[in-house]
């Protein structure tokens, strides 16, 4: 088996200049073609990645999330077997010249996360070639958006979410907006929306909480925002892992803490740990 990282560097599409791209995507395609998630805290090159955890739910939605990067768990196989997911980062130019993340609010009827905003994603299947293709895949089946329209240019290092679960950030290109129109999956989706991405650089509508586990104290974002007369909280997980795209896009870090400097991960789990 190969690593996580080289799974995900290879798996991109030779580098070409879409058709329809304004020079602001262009210029940003190119960059992030360049960019590379930091290594992790172990080597992946070992068949007992593939041996996973069930995961209670398929969506990722979580009240906090970690890049991997920064949580030494040690490589244990009969302790850490993450189940693997994704999600689609898509990046648009707006009317005003702002890059823009399309987003979505969870339905009502759901029995866990219900009405909570995330990226659209989901687990890894069977058949999917990649983290690209299972991000995609999950983006058509939630809100309708044809995996053509989306250029794929990088993506960033894992997070874990509540339960364990390794989450892929995929980072993708709409250049088309006009020819998305958003058909939200009534079973899974209750809205889709876009938000300007500097917001989750910028420390306006924002708050953090910091909650405390296992004698360890760590930060959760929450930010709110307003569009077409709608409130939306964008947080937890979706929010952590915003925060990192807007640092690698706009090439500079927050003006907040994104972590508590003190906050220390556990080294160890079983199947039975979760997050608060």
């Amino acid at each position: 088996m190969i690593s996580i990282l080289r799974r995900l560097t290879t798996s991109l599409p030779p580098l070409m200049d879409p058709p329809n791209s304004s020079p602001r995507l262009l210029a940003l395609t190119h960059q992030l073609r360049l960019y590379k998630p930091p290594p992790l805290s172990w080597d992946d090159d070992d068949d007992s990645e593939e041996q996973r955890i069930e995961e209670t739910a398929g969506k990722v939605v979580s009240q906090v999330g970690f890049a991997e990067s920064e949580t030494p768990i040690a490589k244990d196989p009969e302790t850490f077997r993450p189940k693997r997911a994704a999600v689609l980062i898509c990046l648009f130019e707006g009317d005003g010249g702002d890059l823009r993340v399309v987003l979505t609010k969870r339905s009502s009827g759901l029995s866990t996360h219900s009405g909570e905003v995330s990226l659209p994603g989901g687990k890894t299947e069977e058949g999917d070639k990649d983290d690209g293709d299972t991000a995609t895949r999950e983006a058509k089946e939630e809100i309708g958006l044809d995996p053509k329209l989306v250029n794929v240019v990088t993506v960033l290092e894992p997070f874990l979410s509540k339960h364990l679960l390794r989450v892929v950030p995929v980072i993708g290109i709409l250049n088309d907006k006009e020819a998305f129109k958003p058909a939200p999956n009534p079973a899974e989706v209750e809205a889709v929306f876009d938000a300007p991405l500097e917001m989750f650089i910028k420390d306006e509508n924002r708050r953090a909480e910091e909650r405390e586990w296992m004698g360890n104290k760590f930060l959760i974002h929450f930010f709110d925002y307003e569009t077409n007369n709608k409130k939306y909280m964008i947080w937890g997980l979706t929010a952590g892992i915003l925060i990192r795209a807007a640092s690698i896009v706009y090439k500079r870090p927050p003006p907040f803490v994104e972590q508590n400097p003190s906050h220390k991960v556990l080294r160890s789990v079983d199947k039975n740990t979760v997050l608060p």
